[in-house]
């Protein structure tokens, strides 16, 4: 799935949950054309056309485009009339009958990616609670891009041609990349990403499963960041657990693979092709 497309749907989520947490009846935005300083409107929720659908929004432009120039949230209680902005999507947004609008950008490492915009039909303020709801979706969207990043990057490594055991420091590395792809495949909400990561995890293993073994997902999580040398501690931060969950994973583990210690349970957990 392309980047863009996987960018839009954490876009999407993030319009329902600013919907549903405000009551605003309208919400879009859309992500940075790569290489355009513009936006492109691609996701709507509650539109009642299709006025703002696929609109380039350019940066210093509009409201949306000053959000993108200042990198900050800006907000205006009636769109048509306000001095505030400059009005080249004026027809657009009258269109589709808006007048308060708020346009939050989506800001990963310092580089604006997107814009989201909630609306209301009356001329009235956007209270706090309102702007707050906006900026909070807007983290939403931009803590999902950085972790997909992150799963990309960890992706590409895991792309090279097999490690052989005996390569030492090569093969600690491969064995660092399934432990970190394997913390990072839950927290992906795109489904196909998530199983891409996780297809990539049973081509660092040194073979298929053997019969019979088998292992929950977070069993194996948990015995991924030990084999990279984790504490429960560690484990838990990495994985999002409790440390008392993350030993109640591994004892389950370790009492399936018939190992007495952590060491033992990593070692059965190669030998059965669970673990690189």
């Amino acid at each position: 799935m392309a980047a863009d497309a996987t960018g839009a749907v954490e876009i999407r989520g993030a319009l329902v949950r600013l919907r549903r947490a405000t009551g605003l009846p309208v919400a879009f935005g859309g992500l940075v054309e790569s290489g355009r300083p513009q936006v492109r409107i691609s996701e709507l929720s509650g539109t009642t056309t299709l006025a703002l659908s696929a609109l380039a929004v350019t940066s210093g432009n509009g409201l949306g485009g000053k959000a993108v120039a200042l990198a900050r949230p800006c907000a205006v209680t009636d769109y048509s009339s306000s001095r505030q902005i400059s009005h080249e999507y004026d027809a657009a947004v009258a269109a589709e009958g808006l007048r308060s609008v708020v346009a939050v950008p989506v800001v990963v490492r310092r580089r604006v990616r997107g814009v989201l915009y909630g609306a209301l039909r009356t001329a009235q303020p956007l209270g706090d609670r309102t702007l707050s709801a906006a900026v909070e979706a807007a983290r939403d969207v931009e803590h999902a891009l950085v972790v997909r990043e992150e799963a990309r990057g960890l992706l590409a490594a895991a792309r090279p041609e097999p490690v052989a055991r005996d390569a030492g420091a090569a093969w600690e590395q491969v064995r660092e990349a399934h432990a970190a792809l394997r913390a990072l495949a839950p927290r992906i909400a795109d489904p196909e990403l998530r199983a891409e990561l996780l297809d990539a995890c049973g081509l660092l293993t040194a073979a298929a499963p053997r019969e019979g073994t088998s292992l929950a997902p977070r069993e194996v999580d948990v015995l991924a960041c030990v084999a990279a040398g984790a504490t429960n501690a560690a484990a838990a931060a990495r994985l999002g657990l409790s440390p008392e969950t993350v030993k109640s994973y591994l004892r389950s583990a370790m009492r399936k693979l018939g190992a007495h210690t952590r060491g033992e349970a990593v070692v059965a957990a190669r030998r059965a092709g669970l673990l690189p």
